[in-house]
């Protein structure tokens, strides 16, 4: 009898915490949905405003398209300006992310696995270096990539991106290579590989998802760069997207539908690249923290 009058007096202990349960991941999840509802309504707006007409944004600025109109993303893609400043976004974004991966990876090879005095030092001036934004450095930025006679070319945009995109490169690959087992290295020398030989045939292919990781953020950082455009490029002809749609918005500001259309159209290849490699980047993440 003590048993069962023992259990009776837990059960309603048990359904109160799973009810308690229950509530606090209900509000967890509303809570969650709320902030991906606040995220995502400035942009399903901005596309959904290309569809439009100004005369329906004027009447209802926060109305659906009726009916719907494609001719302002016809417009904007059967123009010269919209492709042009694609691939020059495309051009920045793959060499800043190329040397990104290259040097990153070396890099943090160097840090990780050999023995110097500097070391640690070296380790703790990249570490310092995700406190120091580009908005701070730009003037003197500018003035050296002029003295190197690289303003107003790609070139310059991609080389100060990649020199502010190896500190987290380096952050976040080390513990990686790191966590390399020193007798599989040992393994390696025995059967005759050189450094650099196991340095291709077996950390890269162990690094790849930290890799990916950095990849995918300096290619995203570098498409969504406006500031140092903004500062090195006055030919037109080199703008990337950010910065025309600066340009573009400027040129037709009475046209605000076809504004939303370049825009939607601007910011749609990064949310594509990052939504399609998001788990690749929580996994290298996960990584480097484990590492």
């Amino acid at each position: 009898m003590s048993v069962v009058t023992s259990m009776s007096r837990r059960s309603p202990r048990r359904a109160e915490r799973a009810s308690a349960t229950g509530t606090g991941g209900l509000v967890a999840y509303l809570v969650a949905f709320g902030l991906v509802g606040v995220c995502l309504a400035p942009a399903v707006y901005v596309v959904l405003g290309g569809f439009r007409t100004n005369s329906q944004i004027i009447k209802d600025p926060a109305g659906f398209p009726d009916p719907w109109a494609v001719g302002n993303y016809v417009s904007v893609l059967t123009g010269e300006v919209f492709w042009r400043q694609l691939g020059n976004s495309v051009i920045a974004a793959v060499g800043t992310t190329l040397g990104v991966v290259v040097l990153g990876l070396m890099t943090s090879y160097v840090i990780a696995r050999y023995p110097f005095k500097a070391k640690q030092a070296m380790y703790s001036l990249f570490a310092a270096g995700l406190m120091f934004p580009m908005t701070v450095a730009i003037t003197p930025l500018y003035i050296l990539v002029r003295d190197l006679g690289l303003t107003n070319t790609l070139a310059g945009i991609v080389l100060p991106q990649i020199a502010f995109a190896l500190p987290t490169t380096v952050i976040i690959l080390v513990p990686f290579l790191r966590a390399i087992p020193r007798e599989l290295e040992e393994a390696a020398f025995i059967d005759g590989a050189s450094r650099l030989g196991f340095f291709w045939r077996m950390v890269v292919p162990l690094s790849v998802p930290g890799v990916i990781t950095v990849g995918i953020l300096a290619f995203v950082a570098s498409w969504n760069s406006y500031l140092l455009p903004l500062f090195l490029l006055n030919d037109q002809v080199l703008y990337t997207l950010p910065l025309g749609v600066q340009a573009f918005a400027s040129q037709y500001s009475v046209d605000t539908a076809r504004v939303l259309a370049f825009v939607s159209l601007s910011m749609i290849p990064a949310l594509i690249f990052f939504s399609a490699f998001e788990r690749r980047i929580v996994g290298g993440l996960t990584g480097a923290v484990k590492g």
